[in-house]
């Protein structure tokens, strides 16, 4: 039977705001215990650049941004695989008791720590070891970013090759607002709002000069198309992470900070408007030899429920704009809410939009491998459909939804490229390799290398069963990553004389599927003889183990140093006690410090 997509879409609306109204306000009152007259980083350290005290809603607006990329598209569209009642399960359960908590919690902790970045606060937190543990985990989550979303739009271009001018076009536009926003001092709202109109305008010229480069790609060889658009790709990003971020990130994030809402907007209005209705299953009864729903659904969707790299964002930026310690409970969990809204239109794209019936959507979905290489074609054409439907013609609808996506997978791959030449040069100065802590460009091209190998593997043509691996092992880094804040959170919230189970219980859970997900797939590679995939989820795995100890390690410190109830926490433990000290914050040119536009 049929089920009205605006039907599921109500109901999961109502548990999100179940999820805000009341577990949210037991985190603020009895983990995370929050203070109305404790002095924020932002007023402490206030310097009108990088420490402002910002609104709460405006603070929202940029944090949401930051977090929602193409990742909370690209899982849940894979994930339906499986069928759409579990993957909506999982996006509702771990918005609310997983990604909520991590969320809230990496950014309450950064706040208490003079807005210290995850990288910084695991080694002071958990011990020093754990910089080191951060440093791994994070170069291969940066890697299998680069490589995925490279991937993705590589097969976008190929799909829509209409969309290809109006992306072109955003970088020097974007670049142009830059300037203006940079020299002028003014509001970035009108000339955003501006480069947004423009945009749009070029879908237009872009449906009526496609671009296609399948004959450069038979002049040089090159099997797949997408793979010409792939190393074009990477060329760009060496570039644009060279260029400070005022010339095109920031502004071309203001672009796509309206294009993220615009884009909830058409689906929810499509929705409604349309009367679409789901036509996967709610259980699909996949073929033989699948992967199983346990444990890859929750590494396949990943950032739909729960993503690592928020407790960057939150911790980097977000932390040194927050006006008051309340207001942590709003944009932290909120931010989480909105990225679970962002999962759940992929799902009902996925399901309710791209097909007519089941069988229509069985083609979609035969297996593993086509649903990965498929996955993000099949959430632009449901959200066409659901545009189509508010009297957007279909072809240009289905622009508009490519334009999104590869607006935000770009911009993922620009901070990503940036993030990852951050980790060479802090992994040079740690093994004494001056040329690579030095050289800005030979960092860059180790950090632009690495991930276009990855993403150059060869294996299921078009069909990307290559793609579906590398999204799995890009999953489970950046589980891995959640896992290493949450367990700074659960250590912070312990030594408080709190409870921290609400943490420990997404923690145990996430490592728990993580190291599930790696042993499988070491298994898989090895009975294949991939002697290129194995080593790197061996050396995922070993991270993980390690991840594991620290944690259980520094807990039970923890346990035995938490103060009795009704005794104060040492001073040393919480700078929220131990405020007095007047010092100004490390300027630390590290990881966790982003700009607010950096995102995967």
């Amino acid at each position: 039977m049929s089920v009205p997509a605006f039907a599921v879409a109500a109901v999961v609306g109502v548990l999100f705001f179940l999820g805000y109204r009341y577990y949210s306000s037991y985190l603020a009152r009895k983990v995370y215990v929050l203070d109305p007259a404790f002095r924020t980083p932002a007023h402490e350290f206030d310097d009108g650049v990088d420490y402002v005290p910002t609104n709460k809603h405006v603070l929202f607006g940029h944090h949401f941004t930051s977090v929602a990329g193409a990742a909370p598209i690209v899982g849940p569209a894979i994930a339906v695989f499986w069928g759409w009642g579990p993957a909506l399960a999982w996006i509702v359960l771990g918005t609310i008791f997983a990604a909520g908590v991590h969320d809230f919690g990496s950014l309450v902790v950064s706040v208490r720590h003079k807005a210290k970045s995850i990288g910084t606060l695991a080694g002071e937190v958990v011990n020093g070891r754990a910089r080191m543990l951060f440093l791994a985990i994070i170069f291969f989550l940066l890697t299998l970013v680069n490589a995925v979303f490279a991937v993705v739009i590589g097969n976008l271009f190929v799909a829509n090759p209409g969309a290809v001018i109006p992306i072109v076009v955003e970088i020097p536009l974007a670049m142009v607002i830059g300037q203006y926003i940079y020299r002028t001092r003014s509001s970035a709202l009108i000339p955003s709002i501006a480069g947004v109109v423009v945009l749009y305008a070029l879908i237009l010229v872009g449906n009526a000069f496609p671009i296609e480069l399948d004959g450069l790609a038979e002049a040089l060889g090159v099997e797949q198309t997408r793979n010409v658009w792939v190393v074009l790709l990477f060329i760009y990003t060496w570039v644009a992470s060279r260029i400070p971020v005022w010339v095109l990130l920031q502004p071309r994030d203001y672009i796509n900070s309206h294009q993220l809402f615009i884009a909830l907007a058409v689906i929810a209005a499509g929705v409604i408007v349309g009367m679409n209705t789901i036509q996967a299953p709610v259980v699909n009864d996949v073929p033989e030899g699948s992967p199983s729903f346990f444990p890859f659904l929750f590494i396949t969707i990943a950032c739909g429920a729960i993503s690592g790299f928020h407790s960057l964002v939150s911790s980097g930026t977000t932390s040194k704009q927050l006006d008051t310690e309340p207001d942590a409970r709003y944009v932290g969990y909120m931010g989480a809410v909105g990225e679970g809204s962002l999962a759940t239109g992929a799902v009902l794209a996925a399901t309710a939009g791209v097909a007519a019936s089941q069988a229509d959507w069985e083609a979609l979905y035969p297996d593993f491998a086509t649903a990965s290489g498929g996955a993000t074609s099949n959430f632009v054409d449901g959200v066409a459909v659901f545009a189509n439907n508010l009297g957007i013609p279909l072809d240009l609808a289905t622009i508009f939804a490519a334009v999104v996506v590869i607006s935000f997978a770009a911009t993922t791959m620009d901070t990503g490229v940036r993030l990852q030449r951050y980790v060479v040069q802090e992994i040079g100065e740690i093994i004494k390799v001056r040329a690579l802590a030095r050289n800005l460009t030979l960092a860059t091209t180790v950090a632009v290398l690495i991930p276009l190998a990855m993403a150059l593997l060869p294996g299921g043509g078009e069909a990307g069963y290559t793609f579906g691996v590398l999204w799995q092992l890009f999953g489970t880094t950046n589980q891995l990553t959640a896992g290493l804040a949450l367990s700074v959170i659960a250590v912070w919230v312990t030594r408080q004389g709190r409870s921290p189970v609400a943490v420990l219980i997404p923690l145990v859970f996430l490592l728990a599927m993580t190291s599930w997900a790696l042993v499988v797939n070491l298994q898989n590679f090895v009975e294949a003889d991939n002697w290129v995939l194995a080593p790197l989820d061996a050396l995922i795995f070993l991270l993980a183990i390690w991840l594991m100890v620290e944690a259980a390690l520094s807990l039970r410190t923890a346990f035995r140093e938490r103060p009795q109830p009704g005794a104060e926490a040492r001073p040393t433990s919480d700078p929220a006690v131990a405020r007095a000290n007047p010092t100004s914050p490390t300027d630390e040119a590290e990881l966790g410090q982003t700009s607010r536009d950096d995102r995967p």
